[in-house]
């Protein structure tokens, strides 16, 4: 049976695609609806997202922002009031055309986010720097209208936070900007145990309306890259279109300063493509709903699920603890906590308790611990940080060996079909330059990094004069 349960997930290297669904579905995260690209997100997977809300809800509230709730619905006369923005997001757009049998005068476009709504809002409740700034977030769902679907990376339907917050002056904004994205690179790094690149999206790739827009990008398993978070300077178009104006500290009229910035459920297949193996997934002990899985063996013994429980209660002060008490046998539980990647499994049977000796198991190396009882509780804290830190380490190593410097358009092509991963390459910064990159190697550029290199000083695409070093990949 053991074995049979681990046969159902393919090899990550035999088929990564398939492997992903395996994942996903085997280690009980989502199940699929009847709508296409739609996922049903089950127990273990929304648990995984109410750990990242949680922490990240947190920090929102710890840097000033307040929850608030915007309408599903937003008028197609609202949304073409921006129109840089409505024609970015037009293709991907859902429209409700009917309110029961009877058709609608006008169309009501299911939020894809929210800027427009929130537009309309300040417009309403800003009047004076007294009311500035705005720092504003909602947790939500948005639709759009996805040609390609996976499960957590690109849905029809999505679970995210969107910020959006109104400022005096630009440099206000513009901190805000950053302090969002190194919000979420911190999540990234210190819950997710995921390495980022932080830098600038190209003009091409910026959010649609924004003036300019940061990111961060991480490296999956399979060496492609996924947008993992971004933060976005608005300025004051959205200000203007909507007539967001404030009376300035002089008495003048002003418009406010924009930013918005979002992060969603995609996080948790960056965490799968990042960690997993081919035994499933692999959690780091920081987001994991459950830190330490106890099994109990010969459980049908005196004494021994007492002494599960009775180590479940001592160990539930340090860790997120729980406890297999099935029927199943214990091969079996191994492998279905395993493919679960719960970082910790703590083993308890009749010669453990006799001894005062007992045996955990590591998900991230395999490694077993004998452990004694009155070691366990620092052995776990001890474990539990040093996976969180290895994940971490391990991931880095990984990014870094799959990441080149190339100078030549001929280089180039060859590294990225050759070897997946992050190129990084000179760019004019000329848009012809990147839409010939794209056509001719599929790889998108991902983001001009903050910590600029100058490793050559021609474009390498068209040899002229380079103006910035820019991450190139192919991208979910």
């Amino acid at each position: 049976m053991a074995k049979e349960f681990v046969k159902d997930i393919t090899g990550m290297e035999d088929d990564f695609a398939q492997w992903y669904t395996d994942v996903v579905t085997k280690a009980e995260l989502i199940d699929y609806s009847s709508v296409r690209g739609s996922m049903i997100i089950r127990p273990y997977g929304y648990a995984l997202w109410e750990n990242i809300k949680n922490a990240l809800d947190t920090k929102l509230k710890e840097t000033g922002h307040e929850n608030v709730y915007m309408p599903l619905f937003i008028p197609e006369s609202l949304l073409q009031r921006e129109k840089d923005h409505i024609e970015g997001f037009a293709p991907e757009v859902a429209w409700v055309t009917h309110g029961g049998e009877e058709e609608l005068e006008e169309r009501l476009c299911v939020r894809p986010t929210s800027e427009v709504l929130f537009g309309e809002h300040y417009k309403n409740i800003i009047h004076s720097y007294r009311d500035l700034p705005k720092l504003y977030n909602q947790w939500a769902n948005v639709v759009r209208w996805e040609k390609t679907t996976r499960p957590f990376l690109r849905t029809l339907e999505f679970l995210w936070q969107e910020g959006h917050t109104c400022h005096e002056t630009d440099q206000e904004a513009h901190d805000e900007t950053v302090k969002m994205l190194e919000v979420y690179a911190g999540l990234c790094e210190e819950l997710l145990a995921i390495p980022v690149v932080k830098g600038q999206k190209t003009e091409k790739e910026k959010f649609a309306g924004a003036k300019y827009t940061y990111t961060i990008e991480s490296l999956m398993h399979d060496g492609k890259a996924l947008q993992s978070g971004t933060s976005h300077h608005l300025g004051d178009g959205f200000a203007k279109a909507f007539g967001i104006q404030f009376t300035d500290r002089f008495g003048a009229l002003q418009h406010v300063q924009q930013t918005s910035w979002g992060f969603t459920t995609r996080i948790i297949g960056a965490m799968i493509m990042v960690h997993g193996d081919d035994r499933g997934l692999v959690v780091p002990p920081k987001i994991a709903p459950t830190q330490l899985m106890i099994v109990p063996i010969a459980q049908h013994k005196a004494g021994v699920l007492d002494f599960a429980y009775y180590l479940k209660n001592k160990l539930a002060s340090i860790a997120r603890v729980d406890i297999d008490a099935s029927d199943k046998k214990p091969g079996w539980k191994f492998n279905e906590y395993e493919m679960k990647g719960i970082p910790l499994r703590l083993e308890v049977g009749p010669r453990d308790i006799e001894n005062g000796q007992f045996v955990l198991a590591r998900r991230d190396t395999g490694e077993k611990i004998p452990v004694s009882l009155g070691e366990l509780e620092g052995e776990v804290t001890e474990l539990l940080q040093d996976i969180q830190d290895h994940l971490l380490k391990k991931a880095r190593a990984h990014r870094d060996e799959k990441t080149s410097v190339v100078t030549t358009f001929e280089e180039f092509k060859r590294t990225i079909s050759e070897k997946a991963g992050f190129v990084k390459a000179m760019w004019c910064g000329d848009r012809a330059c990147e839409d010939k990159i794209k056509e001719e190697t599929s790889a998108t550029s991902r983001c001009m990094p903050f910590e600029q290199e100058k490793i050559s000083d021609a474009c390498v695409c068209c040899q002229r004069v380079a103006k910035h070093l820019v991450y190139w990949a192919k991208a979910y």
